[in-house]
């Protein structure tokens, strides 16, 4: 008898199509089941056998989904017989184990169980591939084999357990689906919650911390919560998470770095997603410091606004974990949701500062509204002429109002202020009314009472001072110095007009250039007449000149 070493008679167990197949049933190392240990027990009968094992071949072992008479569930392929039924068209049936050049030096057959007789119907799947077998085994070689009766039953056995396997794969589907369609409904139903809670939320606080408790308990996490970044995107600060019984909290500042390169992830806005931080290009180096929290997966979810991360929605399980694409999904949708919740409640927040300050503003102005026209008429003669003036100080006081409610914060510049209360001014005077100074930003406290100031001056130069005349004219400069106490200098200067004389009386205009600003922001007003031209020069603290309040 021709001997071949034991390598060129087995079967290749590699093939990625069987293997596929046989991994696609999803049975390798579960438990037992009643329909596949009542076939081992027929067969053992039937067969007239101590032992029957349904088998199944993987890529380097053996594994039995159910055995009678046989100690092990499993073996390696050099004590397998089993793999030669891979091969086989039909039964394979070896009389004598210790005669067959296949078997003789197989460790089962030379030690114990000292097995001598083997009968396996081989396990196809639809395609034609064979999976294992459905074996019978004896301690006695029997040179006759199986009889046509028992042949035939190890078949239909062998037929049966594939049906088995079938339905069990279709069973773990149907639950499948059904565990798929419950976290589905579960999702949404949390969604719900959290869309009712963000409606009523009224912090951000409050908003995080329903967000953090609805994902970490519908994705079954062991930590979640929320945490807000530095304007450098570089630290965490966290106050408040749900976590599970057991689990430590992470309160307080963390540098993400000493985390791992997830740094740009978070910061393009990207969605971090760690299977295992152990493992992951972007964790691996920091292993430790996940351990030490009990971190392995992990999904970490940027919170945006204006195209900048601010915070970030983040769940954390204790074990390695594939995230499933819904699982991902259901985190970034609750990360959306508070998003546009929190720019909702800072909106409305804003819009209550706002308020706020437009009432204060107003009352204010309605104040300097009475006032103005008190002493208007009050130093009137001719109630027409005191019309006209008033009419023309509340324009002045409009153009400002108008240009603060275009900036920013309340706020609006020194050039815009003077430029509005001269345009009313500057269409009769085209070109003989110049600027000249530094971008320096004015606050609402300071604003209306230089609009006034300039009102009038300009009001004044054009009855008797250089815009009578056509040839003359005015130049505004302004400076801001650079010493510590950062004083703002307004100059006024006329040339070219008539000659000028100090006025014989001190009408309300004057009195209202010279003390209504200065006495609002405590700076030093000085009118000066020399005969070329009046000169009124301003002089105030930068701080005040751009407060609002």
């Amino acid at each position: 008898m021709i001997s071949f070493p034991e390598n060129r008679i087995r079967p290749d167990t590699s093939d990625p199509d069987r293997l596929a197949e046989l991994e696609a049933f999803d049975v390798l190392d579960t438990g037992p089941e009643e329909g596949f240990e009542d076939v081992v027990q027929i067969a053992r009968q039937i067969c007239d056998a101590p032992v029957a094992l349904v088998s199944l071949v993987a890529s380097d072992r053996q594994w039995f989904k159910a055995r009678a008479g046989f100690p092990d569930c499993q073996t390696d392929l050099t004590r397998s017989v089993c793999v030669y039924a891979l091969s086989e068209p039909d039964l394979l049936i070896i009389p004598d184990l210790s005669a067959d050049p296949r078997t003789r030096g197989n460790p089962l057959v030379t030690d114990e169980p000292h097995i001598r007789f083997y009968a396996g119907a081989p396990l196809r799947t639809d395609s034609g591939r064979t999976i294992g077998s459905l074996c019978v085994i004896d301690h006695k070689p029997r040179p006759a084999g199986l009889d046509e009766g028992q042949a035939d039953a190890l078949r239909r056995l062998a037929r049966q357990v594939m049906l088995l396997l079938r339905e069990r794969g279709q069973l773990a589907k149907m639950q499948a689906s059904d565990l798929l369609a419950a976290a589905a409904a579960s999702r949404r139903a949390a969604l719900l919650e959290l869309g009712d809670h963000l409606r009523d939320a009224s912090t951000v606080a409050d908003m995080t911390a329903r967000a953090a408790e609805i994902v970490g308990r519908v994705l079954n996490g062991s930590r979640a919560g929320y945490g807000e970044l530095d304007q450098t995107g570089e630290f965490l600060t966290i106050a408040e998470e749900w976590v599970t019984a057991g689990t430590s909290r992470l309160a307080g500042n963390h540098r993400l770095a000493d985390y791992g390169t997830i740094v740009p992830v978070i910061q393009s806005g990207e969605t971090l997603v760690v299977r295992a931080a152990s493992e992951d290009d972007r964790t691996a180096g920091h292993s430790a410091a996940f351990a030490k929290l009990d971190v392995s997966a992990m999904l970490n979810v940027p919170v945006r606004e204006r195209g900048r991360t601010v915070g970030l929605l983040y769940v954390h399980t204790p074990e390695a974990r594939a995230w499933a694409p819904e699982e991902i999904g259901f985190a970034r949708n609750v990360a959306d949701r508070v998003q546009v919740a929190i720019g909702r409640l800072r909106a409305e927040e804003q819009q209550s500062i706002l308020n706020h300050e437009l009432s204060h503003r107003m009352k204010n102005v309605l104040a300097m509204v009475q006032a103005i026209a008190a002493q208007t008429i009050r130093n009137a003669s001719d109630l027409d002429a005191a019309g006209d003036a008033l009419s023309a100080r509340l324009v002045a006081m409009g153009k400002a109002h108008d240009i603060l409610l275009g900036g920013e914060h309340a706020t609006a510049s020194l050039d815009a202020v003077i430029r509005g209360a001269l345009s009313i001014h500057d269409d009769a005077q085209v070109g003989r009314l110049k600027l000249d100074g530094p971008l320096v930003p004015v606050g609402s406290k300071a604003a209306l009472s230089l609009a006034l100031m300039i009102h009038e001056l300009a009001t004044n130069a054009g009855k008797y001072g250089a815009l009578s005349t056509p040839d003359g004219h005015v130049t505004v400069k302004w400076e801001v110095t650079s010493d510590q106490d950062r004083l703002v200098r307004i100059c006024w200067i006329e040339k070219d007009g008539p000659l000028v004389a100090p006025p014989s009386r001190r009408g309300f205009g004057t009195r209202l250039i010279e003390r209504g600003l200065a006495g609002l922001i405590g700076g030093e007003v000085q009118l000066t007449y020399p005969p070329e031209g009046v000169i009124c020069e301003l002089t105030a603290p930068l701080t005040e000149f751009q407060a609002n309040t």
